[in-house]
């Protein structure tokens, strides 16, 4: 069976032959996303952009009018959802939207594999989000978008097993083993070529290291390894009781006798995410 080292050598020689793509974002999410860093940019200029986008317009307006963000008033247009939204959940819609579209699957077992990685996704963006909201200094979208993207890396790897190594895909156990090795540098290499903010990059490149300590406050790579621990995919961890050994899980200040889902009106809020971006 071939090695991470051998197998991580072997793809990034694929992407520089160009025999393997990395993901792309396309231009509309870019659009929204550099729309997003401006502070004179309208509702408007960004329902303008969205609207180039059948599908994203109406997951925009689904969105708006879904439990977690309806008003008294239905929105029937997209400047009035992205006003009731705010900029920066429409930025972390229109990449899962389009992030999503890329979790296509060529074969059953590709199936299984893509769904159960991006179900983990939208559940550690929704647990992310809900622990930056007791974070002052943290904004909850921004966590939220963390969550969501820091395992983009499986997707080339998944790619490249299946067309070059099918036997790993037939070997569950040392296809996970690959995953957890290599997903969260090769996701970090993918976001950077997509030009995001370094503090996403870092999240998901630290993703997985549980000794991982940036400083003396909970920074984003703090919540989204603590949201993976709390996810229901998890098993990094297998009691909760070593959870006060990693730096990350103190810092953010969850007691660790209580899974965050046991909060009252946590599990409602990130069913309400996870019904957003599912």
């Amino acid at each position: 069976m071939i090695g991470n080292d051998e197998f991580f050598e072997s793809l990034q020689t694929a992407i520089t032959n160009n025999q393997i793509t990395l993901p792309t974002l396309p231009e509309v999410a870019l659009k929204v996303r550099d729309a997003v860093e401006q502070e004179n940019v309208t509702a408007q200029q960004i329902a303008d952009m969205v609207a180039t986008d059948a599908a994203l317009s109406t997951r925009l307006l689904q969105v708006a009018n879904s439990p977690l963000y309806r008003g008294r008033v239905s929105i029937d247009t997209i400047q009035m959802a992205i006003t009731r939204l705010g900029y920066k959940l429409v930025r972390s819609l229109v990449v899962s939207l389009a992030m999503k579209q890329m979790f296509q699957a060529t074969s059953d077992t590709m199936e299984v594999r893509l769904r159960r990685m991006w179900e983990q996704s939208v559940e550690v963006a929704a647990i992310s989000r809900v622990l930056a909201q007791t974070l002052s200094h943290l904004d909850k979208d921004q966590a939220m978008l963390a969550g969501l993207i820091h395992n983009i890396g499986a997707l080339p790897i998944l790619t490249w097993a299946e067309s070059s190594y099918p036997e790993l895909m037939e070997d569950e156990a040392a296809l996970d083993s690959l995953l957890d090795a290599l997903t969260p540098d090769i996701s970090a290499l993918i976001l950077n070529t997509w030009g995001f903010a370094e503090t996403l990059e870092e999240a998901a490149k630290q993703s997985r290291n549980l000794q991982y300590d940036g400083g003396p406050q909970a920074d984003y790579v703090d919540v989204v390894i603590v949201a993976r621990l709390q996810s229901q995919h998890s098993d990094q961890i297998e009691s909760p009781a070593d959870w006060l050994k990693v730096p990350a899980f103190l810092k953010v200040g969850l007691d660790p006798e209580i899974e965050l889902i046991e909060i009252e009106g946590v599990a409602e809020d990130i069913e309400s995410v996870q019904g957003a971006f599912l």
